[in-house]
């Protein structure tokens, strides 16, 4: 399950757009997540993990909810390389993906109990604790059909029912 920029590559002028180029390499933690708010056709938030030299990536509609009980449509879309998880900017109109990435959370993840993280994507189940200045605790994504996840948060010190939207919760 070794990632691959290729899709990436096609779905991008790199002389139009500001984002970075495909290349294939790890950060020196070789263990980075971002999640960047990203303000397209629709708002929707981008949540990224770092394995095999590239950002594994799934567009979440409404964003990380820091609720157990609440499961959020995570959908895969194309791996970004690693220098992606730095990206801010605006993507010009009439590109893939256009309109304004910010930065949101980041920090780094390890997967539960030392998995193999591409034995774990092919099984479908991905159990990972994030570090970052937002996000924090037990996280899952969940595989339910083809490239349709659910991210959902783990019960832990960092859950938090009474209010579930993390973005809102970042924004007091």
């Amino acid at each position: 399950m070794l990632g691959t920029l290729e899709p990436y590559k096609r779905k991008r002028r790199f002389g139009r757009t500001p984002e970075p180029a495909p290349r294939r390499h790890e950060s020196k933690t070789e263990h980075l997540f971002v999640v960047q708010e990203h303000r397209a056709r629709r708002l929707h938030y981008d949540f990224r993990l770092e394995m095999d030299g590239v950002l594994k990536s799934w567009a979440v509609p409404k964003g990380p909810s820091l609720d157990p009980s609440e499961k959020r449509l995570a959908v895969q879309v194309e791996d970004h390389p690693v220098d992606y998880a730095q990206f801010e900017g605006v993507i010009p109109k009439g590109e893939y993906g256009a309109g304004t990435v910010m930065v949101w959370d980041r920090g780094t993840y390890e997967l539960e109990n030392g998995l193999d993280p591409n034995a774990a994507l092919r099984a479908g189940q991905l159990k990972f604790t994030l570090k970052g200045r937002k996000l924090k605790g037990g996280w899952a994504l969940v595989r339910m059909r083809g490239d349709n996840w659910l991210l959902i948060k783990q019960r832990d010190r960092f859950a938090a029912a009474d209010l579930s939207d993390a973005t809102r919760r970042a924004h007091r």
